[in-house]
């Protein structure tokens, strides 16, 4: 194919993402309709522990083992000792979760306790090898095993609920898919284990410490509000808002795609010293992340509660208001992303740090003082202030480091277009009657279809790069277009 490294890359990885939230998207819906909000409640809280456990696991030896493997200097040394690591952090967030069964007592009464302490141990085949992989660049394998990873698990769990195994068959499914998504990464691991030395250990434990303090920071943006809520109220609170935030994840494609692909890229790039690379490319990922954040949000506020009326169903109604601050929360992502993953590509772990422990203390507090008093709502207020914050702090330290650039041009071309798009909507929810999900549906393909075209008309440069991008692959370009 004709085209970049990077291209071929982020397309990979922008496909995978699509599918793999596609797939999501599909499977929630049947598990929506045929289990209900509490049982959705039960799952995502057992998502929520696996996240906080596994990062004990891991401890951020995953990250620093992905910069020190990318910068190319005795790959198979760093790839052995995170091994090793790894094993020794799994006996303690084992022995930790056996510690303080009894104070999980939403797990244990869902009968979902096993399957978490089996995901511990599982994930970590599946991270040793998606880490090899990763870190040696094969950015395309590893999406590849996210979405076989995807597949396998809803298939498994859709099996499952359709058999009645309910909350265990969901958790049961998650397994699955870990286990078949280690096993493709596993086929391209090339790295191989070989001696390495205690300098290996001291180097990655330097840069993981500030890499787990990070990680920890964004799992609050993750969890917090997930497990504030189901701890105030109940597990239909928390399944109703886990499936409106998995609604917005539609904006998150692209950012997703680059963080992925960039993050080996710009610490290649950094260590080498080439300062502009970083800035183009970043300039560019934001933008594109835009092109697709943007409509998104304005879409999401005038069709928020239609679609999830029709597609999960009246019990996730209550989820609208929350919707509207969460499809925000994507936007500011954009920048809080790709921004803390380009100060830890840029050897500034520490940075990425301070301004993440501030926003989650933020997030925390805000989250235990608003959930009491607007329910689901409350949650989302919270983690957009947080988030608003992260975002803001990560640019001013970034821009200490090289020249934050945003594509103002773009930008404002993607707003128009984005607002005209909200015009036609506005008009067609009050004129048409949106009495079943076929109409809504085709509603939704018609405003994105009047957003790209008018965001073609005006942006040339955006059009000929897709265009180009299109041509390349041998897909062909629209004439209209």
């Amino acid at each position: 194919m004709k085209i970049s490294s990077i291209q071929r890359q982020s397309l990979i990885t922008l496909s995978s993402t699509i599918a793999l939230t596609a797939i999501g998207f599909l499977s929630t819906i049947y598990f929506a309709h045929t289990l209900g909000p509490a049982p959705l409640g039960a799952y995502f809280l057992f998502l929520a522990y696996f996240g906080i456990l596994n990062l004990v696991g891991d401890g951020g030896f995953g990250g620093a083992a992905v910069k020190r493997i990318s910068e190319g200097k005795e790959p198979n040394e760093y790839f052995s000792a995170y091994v090793f690591i790894r094993i020794v952090l799994l006996t303690v967030s084992v022995s930790l979760l056996l510690f303080a069964e009894p104070y999980f007592k939403d797990l244990s009464s869902s009968g979902v306790f096993f399957w978490l302490l089996l995901t511990l141990i599982v994930s970590v085949f599946s991270g040793i090898s998606g880490i090899g992989v990763y870190g040696a660049g094969k950015v395309g394998v590893s999406q590849i095993s996210g979405f076989v990873d995807a597949l396998v698990r809803s298939l498994f769990q859709i099996i499952a609920v359709f058999l009645g195994f309910g909350v265990a068959g969901l958790s049961g499914g998650f397994v699955g898919g870990i286990i078949a998504g280690g096993m493709m990464n596993f086929r391209y691991l090339d790295l191989r284990f070989v001696r390495f030395r205690l300098s290996h250990l001291k180097n990655l434990s330097g840069f993981s410490f500030w890499i787990f303090l990070t990680a920890s920071g964004s799992l609050v943006f993750s969890y917090a509000d997930t497990i504030l809520i189901g701890f105030f109220m109940s597990n239909a609170d928390v399944g109703i808002y886990r499936t409106a935030f998995q609604l917005t994840s539609v904006a998150a494609f692209v950012t997703l795609a680059f963080h992925t692909v960039l993050y080996p890229q710009i610490s290649n790039w950094g260590a080498r010293g080439h300062i502009a690379e970083i800035e183009n490319s970043l300039a560019r990922a934001w933008t594109y992340s835009l092109f697709l954040a943007i409509p998104t949000c304005i879409g999401g506020w005038i069709m928020g509660d239609k679609l999830l009326y029709y597609l999960y169903g009246a019990s996730f109604v209550g989820g609208a208001p929350a919707l509207f601050f969460l499809l925000l929360v994507q936007i500011v992502n954009v920048f809080m992303y790709l921004g803390t993953m380009s100060l830890t590509a840029l050897n500034k772990p520490k940075d990425a740090f301070l301004i993440t422990v501030i926003a989650s203390i933020v997030n925390i507090i805000l989250n235990l003082s608003l959930i009491p008093i607007l329910g689901i709502t409350g949650a989302a207020v919270a983690t957009l202030i947080a988030m608003t914050l992260n975002a803001l702090g990560v640019l001013f330290l970034l821009s200490r480091i090289i020249s934050v650039k945003l594509e103002y041009e773009s930008i404002k071309h993607i707003l128009y277009a984005a607002g005209l798009m909200g015009i036609f909507l506005v008009c067609i929810h009050f004129l048409l009657p949106l009495t079943n999900v076929m109409v809504v549906v085709v509603v939704v393909i018609l405003g994105a279809a009047i957003y790209s075209l008018v965001l073609f008309k005006l942006d040339r440069e955006i059009h000929d790069e897709l265009r180009d991008l299109s041509v390349n692959l041998g897909v062909p370009w629209p004439i209209w277009l």
